[in-house]
Parts: structure tokens; sequence; C-alpha cells
């Protein structure tokens, strides 16, 4: 079996095909499905980061975990998802408003202190008339 290049940015990297093979037995990378899988090769990535030095094949796997890893990040932890708590919190913020100034549209300072706390689900009601109030959907306040 001949040798295989990998280019970067900057160099091209000969990598020897026996010792990747050999690598890849050992790590078995594969498509992550769950946590555990995941935790498990962020492992496996912070081992490789923290050597001194790695060689073209451990830098090709180091490569292939990262992708891995960010593909199953990617799809199970979407970090700009919204709640209707932090939707109606933006829109308070947006517009300069107290919790005061939802009392009247949700019936006393206890029910806007719970909602604001996120101790109290908005109750459909509730959605119509925030939606009102902002001039908004009133989906945007309810739990999906």
């Amino acid at each position: 079996m001949g040798n295989m290049t990998k280019t970067t940015g900057k160099m091209t990297l000969t990598i020897n095909p026996e010792i990747y093979s050999q690598l890849l037995s050992k790590y078995q990378p594969r498509i992550i499905k769950t946590e555990a899988e995941n935790d498990k090769f962020l492992e496996i990535v912070e081992e490789l980061l923290s050597r001194p030095s790695i060689t073209p094949e451990e830098d090709t796997l180091l490569e292939l975990f990262v992708k891995l890893i960010e593909d199953f990040e990617e799809k199970h932890y979407q970090l700009n998802t919204s709640t209707p708590h932090s939707r109606l919190l933006h829109l308070m913020e947006a517009r300069g408003l107290s919790e005061a100034d939802l009392v009247a549209i949700l019936g006393s300072s206890e029910i806007v202190a719970k909602v604001i706390n996120s101790e109290l689900e908005i109750t459909p009601e509730q959605a119509k008339a925030l939606g009102e109030f902002f001039h908004v959907d009133a989906s945007l306040f309810i739990l999906d």
C-alpha cells in the first residue's frame, strides 16, 4: 500500500496508511448517536491535543473526531433555541418595560413575577394578551 497525502492550508502531510489503519481500528470513529459516545470521543480529542506532538496520522484522526463531534453537537445542542420565557424577557428589554408594566396584562404582580422567574408557564389566554400587547403572534409565548 502506498502513502496517502493530505493537503492542509500550509503543507502536504504524508500519512502512512498502515499506521492510520491501526489508529482507526484502535479508536473506531463513527457517526455519534449518543451522549456517551460523544463524551468518549471528546476524551480522545482531549488526549490527542494534550500530547506534546502528534503524528500526521493522529492529526488526521483528530480532524475526523472533531468533525464527528461538531456534527453531533450541531444537531443535538441548538444554542439559539429560544423559549416563551426568553422571548418575553427579550421583548420587555427591547421596549424598556418592567414587571409592573405587565400586571394589567397577566393579572397580578405575583403572576408576573412567577412568569418572569420561569415558575409559571404562560397560559393560552395570557399568550393571546401578550401577543396583542407586543403586536406579535401569540404562539411565541406558548411552549412548543
